[in-house]
């Protein structure tokens, strides 16, 4: 397996490690394209006619192509942008909406629901963000919406390639009526310090425990990575979003967990945060399904969980989210806490 982990040079390395592009004909030329070939250039270069030709290709391994991921640049032609889902937090705005212009991620986290989504482990980029931002117009012409940008890949993770992150702040920056959120696992908030981000752009990085990450979230950067970038955003005057999910089931997870809630506050200023939401790990039963074909073995699915309305968890959901609550809220203020 390729080695992909944290940041700065080592993410360099990941991103410089695709052997193969599979380019759409239909965009060679795009701006976008021709940044990425420009940054790529030892990859070998394939044209197709549509993407769905190599990624919806039947009898893919999942597992095995993430070990060696080929990067597929296409065009979106329609459904730019999707109803939230009811397993997402909305906090509490009332049009909530997500957004995908990257399929998949380089992280291989355990318990990710992008491996029962997909039928193919490989990366697509979607190179025309202009339609998206048109979608958006539309869609914004005569209400304000709640826009997540991040949860079928990993943006700001990708963003020495895309330049995506900062094309959306710029976009965000000319539209009052779209509050956008750029989660992320990554340690790469250094790509977009020099932006002016304005205040309808969030950034909320998702938290775990080391002991968590080391065991579940393969690739992704150590949690005092994380914490320093969310230190950079704050010192540039953000406000922060923490989303401390998946919790996930661990031995010794009360005092796993409120180390975890303590190593963050001795190192991030409360009023730099503006809210954090809790969950615990989730997803429908028929997509637990796939993914307990794909990883027949995977300690996610070793603990006893429930069933409820078709939605799969824990059984102790509940006692594990009091928990983590619980110590939140010695830090900060209730109405903060999803």
């Amino acid at each position: 397996m390729k080695e992909k982990n944290c940041s700065g040079k080592l993410l360099e390395n990941y991103l410089n490690s695709f052997s193969h592009i599979y380019i759409e004909k239909e965009i060679l030329g795009h701006e976008v394209t021709e940044q990425i070939l420009k940054r790529l250039p030892k990859a070998q270069r394939v044209l197709i006619n549509n993407y769905r030709d190599i990624f919806n290709r039947p009898r893919q391994n999942y597992i095995i192509q993430k070990r060696s991921q080929k990067l597929i640049l296409a065009k979106k032609k329609f459904d730019f942008i999707y109803p939230g889902s009811g397993l997402c937090e909305n906090f509490g705005e009332e049009h909530f909406y997500y957004s995908s212009s990257i399929m998949n991620c380089f992280y291989e986290c355990e318990y990710c629901y992008l491996q029962g989504m997909y039928p193919s482990g490989n990366i697509v980029i979607f190179v025309n963000l202009e339609d998206y931002f048109s979608a958006v117009d539309e869609l914004t012409r005569d209400k304000k919406i709640y826009l997540c940008l991040s949860y079928e890949s990993d943006l700001l993770a990708f963003e020495n390639l895309t330049g995506f992150t900062g094309r959306w702040i710029h976009y965000a920056r000319n539209n009052a009526n779209v509050l956008v959120e750029i989660r992320t696992k990554s340690a790469n908030f250094n790509a977009v310090a020099d932006k002016e981000i304005p205040r309808n752009v969030i950034f909320a990085w998702t938290l775990s425990p080391q002991e968590v990450i080391q065991n579940y979230e393969a690739g992704a950067p150590s949690l005092e990575a994380r914490l320093n970038s969310i230190r950079q955003a704050i010192a540039k005057g953000l406000k922060v979003r923490l989303s401390l999910e998946p919790l996930i089931m661990i031995d010794d997870l009360e005092t796993v967990y409120k180390n975890f809630i303590h190593s963050i506050f001795a190192v991030i200023p409360p009023e730099g945060i503006r809210d954090v939401n809790i969950g615990v790990f989730r997803m429908s039963r028929e997509h637990m399904k796939r993914i307990s074909k794909l990883k027949k073995n995977s300690k996610v699915f070793a603990y006893e969980m429930n069933c409820v309305d078709g939605n799969v968890s824990y059984k102790q959901e509940r006692e594990m989210k009091q928990i983590v609550y619980n110590e939140v809220i010695k830090y900060l203020e209730k109405d903060k806490v999803y």
